[in-house]
C-alpha cells in the first residue's frame, strides 16, 4: 500500500518544489536534490509525514474531537472542501477570518446572525422590505455564508487543523499554536516547518498532489470516527492546553517495536522529467 501511495505521490508531482532562490533553510532535511534551479522534495519524507498525520488524526478523532481543514488558495479550495465533507468535518476554503479560533465566541455570534438572515429569506420577509434594506441583508447573508458556512456546525475548539500552505495560512497556524491545537500542514520548500507540528513536505501548488493527500487524511478521519466511544463524543469540551497537544503528538509517534515503513529506493527516487498532471507544479 505504501509503495502504491509513493508512486501516486510522484505521479501527482508532489516532489516538485519552488525555485532554489525561494527556499527556506529549515526545509533542508526534506529536500532530495536540486535539478534545473528547482528543489526536488524527498518523497520518503512526504510519505512519513502522511503516515504520521493519518495516525494523529485517527487518534484525535477517536477521542471525540473535531478537525478543521483549511486551504484558501485556489488550488486547494475544492480538495479541502471535499475532504471535509467526505469525513464529516469542518473546513475553511475562502477566507480565514482572524479570531476564528481565538475569538470563537464572536464567530458563533456571526453564525447566529447567518441563521437569522436565512430564516428571513426562507420566510419571504426580505421581499417585503425596501429594495435597499433587502439588498443590504442579502449581501450580508452572502458574505457570512461564504466565509463561515464550513464551520457553522463547529461547536467547540477542534483537536487539530489540517492546513495547505503554511505561508498563506500563517494566521490560522498562529491561532492554533496559541490554543495548543495540533497542526498538520502541507509545506513547500519556501515554508518554515518549525511552525507546524506534523509537516508534510510536498508541492502545495499541484491540484492532484493536494487532492491525493487530502483524500488520505480524510480516510484517516473517517476511520477515527468509527472508533469514537459514545461517552467521549457526548463529553463537554474542555480547554485545550499546550501540554495536551504535546501528549497527543507523542502518542502518534510509532513505537520502537513497530516495523518502520521502508519502501524501495526505485519507488522513492523521483524522476527529473515532469510527470503528466503536474502542470501546476511550475516555478512560482
Amino acid at each position: 500500500m505504501n509503495k502504491e501511495l509513493a508512486r501516486d505521490l510522484i505521479s501527482a508531482g508532489v516532489h516538485f518544489g519552488h525555485a532554489v532562490s525561494r527556499w527556506n533553510p529549515g526545509m533542508r532535511p526534506y529536500i532530495f536534490a536540486k535539478r534545473g534551479m528547482i528543489h526536488i522534495i524527498n518523497v520518503r519524507e512526504t510519505l512519513k509525514g502522511v503516515i504520521l498525520a493519518k495516525k494523529l488524526l485517527s487518534d484525535i478523532v477517536s477521542g471525540g474531537k473535531d478537525v478543521v481543514f483549511v486551504g484558501t488558495k485556489r488550488q486547494a479550495q475544492k480538495a479541502v472542501q471535499k475532504a471535509a465533507e467526505t469525513s464529516g468535518m469542518h473546513y475553511v476554503c475562502q477566507r480565514w477570518l482572524g479570531g476564528t479560533l481565538t475569538n470563537f465566541r464572536t464567530i458563533r455570534s456571526r453564525l447566529q446572525r447567518l441563521e437569522e438572515l436565512e430564516a428571513l429569506e426562507a420566510g419571504g420577509q426580505l421581499d417585503s422590505e425596501s429594495k435597499k434594506q433587502a439588498s443590504r441583508h442579502k449581501r450580508e447573508l452572502k458574505k457570512i455564508y461564504t466565509n463561515l458556512n464550513g464551520v457553522r456546525k463547529l461547536s467547540r475548539i477542534p483537536g487539530a487543523i489540517v492546513v495547505v500552505d503554511a505561508k498563506k495560512e500563517h494566521i490560522a497556524l498562529r491561532e492554533a499554536q496559541k490554543l495548543g491545537i495540533a497542526t498538520i500542514c502541507i509545506i513547500d520548500t519556501d515554508s518554515d516547518p518549525k511552525n507546524v507540528d506534523v509537516p508534510i513536505p510536498a508541492n502545495d501548488d499541484s491540484l492532484k498532489a493536494i487532492e491525493l493527500i487530502m483524500n488520505e487524511l480524510a480516510q484517516a478521519v473517517a476511520e477515527g470516527k468509527t472508533r469514537v466511544r459514545p461517552e467521549e463524543s457526548a463529553a463537554p469540551a474542555r480547554p485545550v492546553r499546550a501540554h495536551s497537544r504535546r501528549r497527543i503528538l507523542a502518542s502518534a509517534v510509532p513505537d520502537q517495536g513497530q516495523p518502520q515503513v521502508q519502501p524501495t529506493e526505485d519507488v522513492l527516487s523521483p524522476q527529473v522529467s515532469e510527470p503528466a498532471g503536474a502542470e501546476n507544479a511550475t516555478l512560482q
